[in-house]
């Protein structure tokens, strides 16, 4: 199918500067050494504050921060983010958390990583940065089996996978009117398939739950992963299911030939995938059809076009 052209994965970005000045001065005072150079980096869905700081001692930081007034949600995913990587393995492909901050239930919540020199993968995608991307999940996925984390840490991935989009369109009939006649028709069938979410997803490996291109630095050595709060255990061959739509939409090729090239996918039951791309068309068509959240513009019109190619995804496994 052709390329769908969505918006970039901004939030709405502060500077360095802009950031409470206690809490600059907290990071200050932790890094010993003030900040002479700040860098706002405008990829991302996170509102608030993500910028490369450089430190009066040469050192380099990347530092991300956000408090409640910009997003109600946003701290409580900082906070998520903050218990996944702090017990992170260090020989991963994932930036060492340094240091984080966080002021309580009506504060900010600052983390701050070391600094990775790369760049997220083209648009469109490269078929080559794709492979290493499929390549490094695969060695990712082999050193998260089994989840490394203490338990409780990070929630099943059956817990944290959305799986009501189709049930809650059948109840509501305003917006069944944006539906295709099929999906009309099929309603029950769809919500059938995405409650068998919790088992198709059960597995015991740490899966990222929300790669894309956005999340990704190439350096030339190594594919980093970033933006962990989404952290479950489940089966290894999630993070691809995940990732594959928005691949497609940005210029890659369609979603089936990008799972086709991961073995874990391979080697999945074929009625599970079907159920995942189901629960991701019924997420994707649900929640982009809401009014935008405080602090992201452009996370509808993303998850729009993530969703029209699900749905098509959906229809072609479902002949």
């Amino acid at each position: 199918m052709a390329a769908i052209q969505p918006p970039p994965p901004q939030g709405s970005r502060l500077h360095w500067g802009q950031a409470p000045q206690r809490l600059r001065e907290a990071f200050e005072d932790w890094a010993g050494s003030p900040v002479r150079e700040a860098v706002t980096q405008p990829s991302g869905f996170s509102p608030g504050v993500a910028a490369r700081l450089r430190l009066a001692d040469g050192r380099r930081v990347f530092v991300k921060a956000v408090g409640p007034d910009i997003n109600p949600d946003s701290a409580g995913i900082h906070r998520r983010e903050i218990r996944i990587v702090s017990g992170m393995p260090a020989d991963v492909p994932v930036p060492r958390l340094l240091w984080s901050h966080d002021e309580g239930e009506d504060g900010w919540v600052a983390l701050a990583f070391e600094e990775i020199e790369g760049e997220h993968p083209h648009q469109p995608w490269d078929l080559r940065e794709l492979d290493r991307v499929l390549d490094a999940l695969v060695r990712l996925g082999e050193r998260l089996t089994p989840c490394p984390l203490p338990e409780g840490v990070a929630p099943p991935a059956g817990e944290l996978f959305p799986h009501d989009g189709w049930r809650i369109l059948r109840d509501d009939l305003h917006r069944q009117r944006r539906l295709a006649p099929w999906f009309l028709r099929n309603l029950d069938l769809l919500a059938d398939l995405e409650a068998r979410i919790p088992e198709a997803v059960a597995g015991e490996t740490l899966v990222h739950f929300d790669v894309r291109a956005d999340n990704l630095l190439l350096s030339p050595d190594r594919v980093w992963f970033l933006d962990w709060p989404h952290g479950c255990v489940g089966a290894a061959w999630v993070d691809v299911m995940v990732m594959a739509p928005s691949v497609t939409m940005q210029g890659g090729p369609p979603p089936e030939e990008v799972v086709a090239a991961h073995p874990a996918c391979r080697a999945a039951d074929p009625d599970h995938v079907t159920v995942v791309v189901a629960a991701l068309a019924g997420y994707w068509t649900d929640w982009g059809s809401r009014p935008p959240p405080p602090g992201l513009p452009t996370v509808r019109a993303f998850q729009q076009a993530q969703g029209a190619v699900a749905r098509d995804w959906l229809l072609r496994r479902l002949g």
